[in-house]
């Protein structure tokens, strides 16, 4: 059902999220050199360069994951400006050219010693290396396994975006969990913790539920935050604010209204099954404690990090944090030739 209005307001996520946030005392000097990093390697010419340096991977890392000691929070602010530059690739791209461009990630992770002599392999090497370094077996194969299935619904996007499908809400949270890499995040939790969870506490139905909240909660907050900037760009796909509008039959504002409210009952879910978490003996409970307390820090760092940054709502992210009322950007064309080739 296509919008005639020119602004929304946003549900205020924050008010409604309980968990507290911090700062990593690590930021400044481990964001410094990992943009120095990434940077090196000049994936990306001109306004792209420029738009990826506002971005802010590096404090969304410094938010989400501010308990990590300095070695591993380096690593993930590697592992985060990865994943912001292949978004930034597979936007551009068809779902056959998306795939062969994850598959360079994912067989780095898989083989220490693939090399396709590009330079995102020479970047998913460097951060195999970290990762490997501090990994469980467990982790790293469960970890091995969610990047298989984020360059998969990766691909699956860009074939909707060709088609200019738009699916119904639940195929489309499905897609979202993984195509958002908020999932593959996730899968950093035990590197971090130096643990290595067994399958069986993620099978666990309590335990999963918990999961999927949280990071439905960060795809949810995610869609309503980027909304305005992917409908500029003509991304309307992927996006819950356009499925809920096509499918939910409501206008742009009541888009925005039904994502609180599905935000605040995840909240509310999550909260439930946390005083419902079973007994897998001392150790491996205070383990999942620590699992639980890192799935919290993400949502309420992620809302936290979305109005610092011009990533989502550009040089307006304070006015629009203090009013949360979004005026819609005129549509525009960029030039999708700026990714530099090897």
């Amino acid at each position: 059902m296509p919008s005639t209005q020119s602004q929304f307001v946003l549900p205020d996520l924050r008010v409604m999220c309980p968990f507290e946030g911090a700062i990593s005392p690590h930021y400044p000097e481990a964001a410094d050199m990992s943009s120095a990093w990434i940077r090196s390697f000049n994936m990306f010419k001109d306004r792209k360069r420029e738009f990826f340096l506002q971005m802010g991977s590096e404090l969304l890392c410094a938010h989400v994951y501010w308990y990590a000691d300095f070695e591993r929070f380096r690593a993930c602010c590697d592992f985060v400006n990865i994943l912001f530059t292949l978004d930034e690739i597979s936007d551009e791209q068809n779902e056959k050219d998306a795939r062969k461009t994850g598959l360079v990630f994912l067989n780095a992770l898989r083989d220490a010693s693939f090399d396709d002599g590009s330079r995102l392999c020479k970047i998913s090497q460097d951060f195999r290396a970290r990762l490997a370094k501090h990994s469980g077996p467990t982790c790293y194969r469960r970890f091995v396994g969610l990047c298989n299935d984020y360059i998969e619904a990766v691909a699956v996007e860009a074939d909707l975006r060709e088609r200019g499908v738009i699916l119904d809400v639940e195929p489309y949270m499905l897609l979202r969990r993984e195509n958002s890499a908020v999932r593959f995040c996730f899968g950093l939790f035990e590197y971090i913790l130096g643990i290595d969870l067994p399958d069986e506490i993620y099978a666990h139905p309590v335990f999963k539920r918990m999961h999927l909240a949280a990071i439905d909660m960060v795809c949810w907050a995610n869609d309503l935050y980027s909304y305005n900037m992917e409908q500029a760009m003509g991304h309307t796909t992927n996006n819950v604010m356009s499925v809920l509008m096509k499918h939910k039959q409501v206008d742009l504002q009541g888009a925005s209204d039904l994502v609180g409210v599905h935000f605040k009952k995840l909240i509310d879910g999550f909260l439930a099954d946390k005083a419902r978490l079973p007994s897998w003996g001392p150790e491996l409970d205070r383990d999942v404690v620590q699992v639980v307390n890192c799935m919290e820090q993400w949502v309420v760092g992620n809302l936290d990090w979305s109005f610092e940054t011009q990533r989502y709502f550009g040089r307006d992210h304070l006015e629009i944090k203090r009013t949360l009322v979004v005026k819609l950007s005129p549509k525009r064309f960029d030039d999708s030739s700026d990714e530099e080739s090897d």
